[in-house]
């Protein structure tokens, strides 16, 4: 297994593109070799199958679709009630425009996931990870509400994600003088969040 990690790690982001655009029946390692702009065959150098290429894509989204520790760390020093959860849903928010492409892609993991028994294990332990992850957060950091309050503002922020990156037209107008997404983060935050 070859070992050059700044090849890997380009193979990897190749292959998010490919699975953002392709979907996961796309996902080959002739077409990750194509993307990465390498000779063909260099990829089956680096992964020992297809589920090693969507393990390592779901560990580099999580990299690349983390927040800015320095983001973090300037929006807590505001006051912890429900204008600070709206700060950090508009940061997630805006990470998921930045990097469509890698949203894209976890949605292509997602319904890889549903065809895929050995793949789901592992996809669902790294999502209930994150999940677990933010609400361990949102305890820490003294923010209003409970685990149910981030569980329901994880649900949805992802529909909303979701709507927002592939059909955007069905959110536009739902709500007369409500933005998208911007006034929609607003509503889910007030209509889930407690006020303090």
């Amino acid at each position: 297994m070859a070992r050059n990690p700044e090849r890997r790690a380009a193979l990897v982001d190749a292959g998010v593109e490919v699975l953002a655009r392709e979907g996961a029946r796309g996902l080959t390692f002739r077409a990750v070799d194509a993307e990465a702009g390498v000779p063909v065959g260099t990829a089956s150098n680096y992964f020992t199958g297809r589920d090693d290429l969507l393990r390592q894509i779901d560990a580099r989204l999580h990299v690349r679709l983390a927040p800015d520790p320095e983001v973090i760390a300037e929006l807590l020093q505001r006051p912890k009630d429900r204008s600070l959860v709206t700060a950090f849903m508009h940061d997630l928010m805006g990470r998921a425009i930045r990097d469509r492409t890698g949203h894209l892609a976890l949605l292509e993991m997602r319904l890889e996931a549903t065809r895929r028994p050995e793949l789901r294990a592992s996809y669902t332990e790294s999502v209930r990870g994150d999940l677990t992850e933010g609400m361990e957060f949102h305890r820490n950091a003294g923010l209003p509400g409970g685990d149910e309050t981030v569980t329901v503002l994880y649900l949805a922020m992802l529909g909303l994600i979701m709507e927002h990156l592939t059909l955007p037209g069905v959110l536009e107008g739902v709500l007369p003088g409500v933005s998208v997404p911007e006034g929609l983060i607003e509503r889910i935050v007030e209509t889930v969040v407690p006020q303090t």
